[in-house]
């Protein structure tokens, strides 16, 4: 990284930032032609700095013919900033927070994955915990990325760093 000054790279940090956003665009590759789609998440870290992001889709369609014939993926979640305003335009930039890395989508096939998958969904978008039920899961397709390659960047706000 370049601006080693913005690089976010501790578990607590890349938390921070992935907890703020609520879309991932997850990019990757049909054929020889790129294809990226933004998707609502939710995310857990576990052991030895994995990063899983889940989501959910109808069981059809062609991001998931795509996943199934390559299943690496390039993904980036970004929160909304602010623009800085200085006197002159060379001068100016953007506030903002993202997490980039790059990993392997995995199908959740079976109905109790699928379900813990779509509460980690639902409770990072609302705040709530709801538990989802197999027959609910069975309707829905559920992927998960699994990332072991990501990095946060940051410019904070004067008044938030």
């Amino acid at each position: 990284m370049r601006r080693k000054d913005r690089e976010v790279s501790d578990r607590a940090g890349i938390e921070n930032i992935l907890s703020r956003c609520k879309t991932c665009h997850v990019a990757m590759i049909d054929g020889d032609i790129p294809y990226v789609v933004p998707l609502s998440y939710g995310y857990r870290f576990l052991e030895g700095g994995r990063l899983e992001l889940y989501f959910h889709s109808a069981a059809e369609g062609r991001k998931l013919d795509i996943l199934k014939k390559n299943p690496k993926v390039c993904f980036e979640a970004s929160c909304e900033g602010a623009a800085v305003s200085l006197e002159t335009p060379c001068d100016s930039g953007y506030f903002f927070a993202s997490v980039i890395g790059i990993g392997e989508a995995v199908f959740i096939l079976d109905d109790a994955g699928k379900c813990d998958a779509l509460f980690a969904m639902f409770y990072h978008q609302t705040g709530r915990e709801v538990a989802f039920l197999p027959e609910q899961a069975k309707n829905v397709c559920v992927f998960k990325i699994v990332s072991y390659d990501y990095t946060g960047k940051e410019r904070k706000k004067p008044d938030m760093a």
